[in-house]
C-alpha cells in the first residue's frame, strides 16, 4: 500500500525513490511486524485471559507441563495479523506471489483456529479429527498447487542441493509435490510447537534464510552468478519473509520460557504452510528439508514412534515429538529449546552454503 502511495512521488521528490528497493521495504516490513506484536501482545494476552482462552495440556505429557494449563493460547492470531498488515503496507500488491503466500497463511491459519477453538470449547487437548484437519489442509494446498501449476511456463524441475546438473522433471506430478511440501511443512511446524519459544524461534531462523533465498531468486544478476533459477517477481517475497522475521521476534518476546502466551495451531499450521509456499515459488523446495531440518526430525520422530508401536508394540523414544524425549531424559526445557535453535542455525548455514556448492 505504501509502495503504491509513496513510490510515485519520487518524480516530485527523489527521497521517495527508496520505496522501489526491496531491501528498504523488507527492513521496514520487519520493523512494522515487530512493533505490532510487541505493542499489541500485552493487550491480546489480557483479553485471552479474560475470555479463558487457555491451553489444555496433555495429561500423558511431561509432568512439568501440567502447570502450563490455562496459559493463553491462540497467539498465532497476533503473528498472522502482524505479517498480513506489514506485508500489505510494504509489498507490491500487484505481485501475484504475495497473494499466493497470503492465501496459504490465511487458509492454514483458519484451519488452525478451528482446531484451537474445538480444544478450548471441549476442554480437551484434542480438537478437530486428524482426518478433518488433513482434508482441509489438502484443500488449501491443492488450491495453491493448481494455481502455481497453471502459470504459463511453469518450471516443474526440482533443484537438488549440491548437484547443479541434477534437475529431475516431475511433470504432471509437480502439483502433487507442491501439496506434499505444503501439508508436510505445515504439520512439521505444528508438531514442533510443544515447548516455549521452540517453534517460533526455528520459524525465525528459517524465515531469515528464505528471505535471502527470495531476494537472490528474484534478482536476475545474482541468480545468474550463483547459477540458480531466476524467478521473475519472487524477490517481492523477501518482504513477506521480512514480515515473518519481525512478527516472530515480537512474538518470541512473550512466548520465550516461561511463556506468557502460546501460538496454537492457528500460528504453527499457517507459518509452516507459508514457508513451504515460499520454498516452492523460489524453487528451493528440496532445500526446505535442510533449512528446516529440526522440523523434519520432529516430524520423523512421530512417524517412527507411531510406526514402531503399531508394528512391534514398542516405542523408540520415551515420548514423541522428540523434544519431549529429551525432557524425559532430564534435560531442562530451556536447554532443549536453545540446543534445538543452535541445531536450526547449523542447518540454515548448511543450506545457505549450497548456493555456492553446486
Amino acid at each position: 500500500m505504501l509502495y503504491h502511495l509513496l513510490y510515485p512521488l519520487h518524480e516530485v521528490m527523489t527521497f521517495f525513490n527508496v520505496f522501489r528497493y526491496i531491501t528498504f521495504r523488507t527492513i521496514y516490513a520487519a520493523m512494522t511486524a515487530l512493533l505490532i506484536t510487541l505493542f499489541v501482545g500485552p493487550w491480546l494476552i489480557r483479553k485471552l485471559q479474560e475470555r479463558r482462552f487457555g491451553q489444555v495440556v496433555r495429561q500423558d505429557g511431561p509432568s512439568t507441563h501440567l502447570k502450563k494449563g490455562g496459559t493463553p493460547t491462540g497467539g498465532g492470531i497476533l503473528v498472522l495479523s502482524a505479517i498480513i498488515l506489514s506485508t500489505l503496507l510494504w509489498a507490491d500488491l500487484t505481485n501475484q506471489y504475495i497473494w499466493v503466500v497470503l492465501f496459504t497463511l490465511g487458509g492454514m491459519g483458519a484451519i488452525g483456529f478451528l482446531d484451537d477453538w474445538r480444544k478450548i470449547a471441549g476442554g480437551s487437548s484434542k480438537g478437530i479429527t486428524a482426518a478433518q484437519k488433513a482434508g482441509l489442509q489438502l484443500l488449501v494446498a491443492a488450491a495453491v498447487a493448481v494455481y502455481l501449476y497453471m502459470q504459463p511456463g511453469v518450471d516443474t524441475h526440482l533443484s537438488v542441493p549440491f548437484f547443479k546438473r541434477v534437475l529431475p522433471d516431475l511433470g504432471l506430478l509437480y502439483g502433487l509435490f507442491i501439496i506434499f511440501v505444503l501439508v508436510g511443512s505445515s504439520n512439521a511446524v505444528n508438531l514442533t510447537d510443544g515447548l516455549d519459544g521452540l517453534a517460533i524461534g526455528l520459524v525465525l531462523i528459517v524465515s531469515v534464510t528464505y528471505m535471502i533465498f527470495s531476494y537472490i531468486s528474484g534478482n536476475a544478476v545474482i541468480a545468474e552468478y550463483l547459477k540458480i533459477t531466476y524467478i521473475r517477481g519472487a524477490g517481492e517475497l523477501t518482504i513477506f519473509c521480512g514480515a515473518m522475521v519481525g512478527a516472530s521476534m515480537g512474538f518470541l518476546w512473550y512466548n520465550s520460557h516461561p511463556a506468557q502466551i502460546f501460538m496454537g495451531d492457528v500460528g504453527s499450521l499457517a507459518l509452516g504452510g507459508s514457508l513451504g509456499t515460499v520454498a516452492i515459488i523460489t524453487k528451493h523446495e528440496v532445500l526446505l528439508a535442510v533449512v528446516g531440518g529440526v522440523f523434519v526430525i520432529e516430524a520423523l520422530s512421530v512417524i517412527l514412534q507411531v510406526g514402531s508401536y503399531k508394528l512391534r508394540g514398542k516405542r523408540i523414544f520415551k515420548m514423541a515429538p522428540i523434544h519431549h524425549h529429551f525432557e524425559l531424559l532430564g534435560w531442562a526445557e530451556s536447554k532443549v529449546i536453545v540446543r534445538f535453535w543452535i541445531i536450526g542455525v547449523i542447518f540454515a548455514l548448511l543450506a545457505i552454503s549450497t548456493l555456492k556448492l553446486r
